[in-house]
């Protein structure tokens, strides 16, 4: 997807927030945008979502499917949680079972199935915050745009914006996301677009060297945090495996399931098998974008019808 000559003011004599900016970003990559407040952030991330159409210029190759999280969640929507996640799924395309199914997953990942008879304008800003990223990966997008998507998040929903950002990676999807708070370092590999002055300026990660990528096997109640510490400590997360519950690894004698050093590891392939660090290469307000150029953030007002840890030094 790429960014061409976008110029961007929101009143006709008013002055340029963005000039002529020029960024891209590939199947599976990520890029951080970068820059002090006022300076253009949100709205370059409005363009390329969809939202906001730019004065002059263009967005090119944007997927059909875009996941929108601004930073603050539009909440003074008369419905209740439930509502409206469902209503969104079927106006992302998702069947009514479909609909429900992925209803049900997000909230419970996201621990805010307790609050789906509630209506959005009773929430927490956090909890809101929350059902504005449900809403975003009901249907997984080919593009998913994240405004601060850390701010007013508790920590367990802190550590779960990384994983949903590998998700749509790994599936070959783009991730845009700003953010002030630095929670950004867990994600090692992204592009940097800095917003300065009405302009763009793009750069890639810092290459490494010594990089390896090292094969774990842990007990399946400790994925979450072992996951959670890995990216913390700035690793990179290539995939998660469940094996079936026969062919689960033997623990070994010690218990802690890490499996016996068999000799030099094999090339984990594109989508990779394990943990490794960033190595510099690519990595693939609310409310649900399923088409270019649809607006964000307010619901319908009715439905539609129908874990071996890398040693210190390994890597940065």
């Amino acid at each position: 997807m790429r960014l061409e000559n976008v110029s961007v003011r929101y009143h006709r004599r008013g002055p340029w927030v963005l000039r002529q900016a020029d960024a891209r970003v590939g199947p599976g990559e990520v890029a951080v945008v970068l820059g002090r407040n006022g300076a253009g952030k949100s709205t370059l991330l409005q363009v390329a979502a969809g939202v906001l159409r730019a004065t002059r210029g263009r967005v090119v190759d944007r997927p059909r499917h875009v996941g929108w999280v601004p930073e603050r969640f539009p909440a003074d929507q008369p419905f209740t949680v439930s509502y409206y996640l469902t209503a969104m799924a079927r106006v992302a395309g998702l069947s009514a079972t479909e609909a429900d199914r992925a209803v049900d997953e997000w909230t419970s990942r996201l621990g805010i199935a307790g609050f789906r008879r509630v209506r959005l304008p009773d929430l927490s800003k956090g909890t809101a915050q929350k059902v504005g990223l449900a809403q975003a990966m009901l249907r997984r997008p080919g593009l998913l745009v994240l405004d601060e998507p850390w701010e007013g998040l508790d920590a367990a929903a802190r550590d779960l914006v990384p994983l949903v950002v590998d998700e749509v990676l790994a599936a070959g999807g783009r991730v845009l996301v700003s953010d002030h708070r630095n929670e950004t370092v867990r994600l090692p590999g992204a592009r940097h677009w800095t917003v300065a002055d009405g302009t763009v300026t793009e750069a890639g990660p810092a290459e490494s060297e010594g990089v390896a990528v090292v094969e774990v096997a842990v007990p399946a109640a400790r994925v979450a945090g072992t996951v959670a510490r890995l990216r913390a400590a700035g690793h990179q997360v290539l995939r998660v495996r469940t094996p079936e519950p026969d062919t689960a690894p033997d623990p070994g004698p010690t218990g802690h399931g890490v499996a016996p050093d068999d000799g030099p590891a094999s090339d984990p392939g594109p989508t990779g098998d394990g943990v490794a660090p960033d190595d510099g290469g690519s990595r693939p307000d609310t409310g649900a974008v399923d088409e270019p150029g649809t607006g964000a953030g307010a619901a319908p007002r009715q439905p539609v019808a129908d874990g071996t840890v890398l040693p210190d030094g390994a890597a940065r």
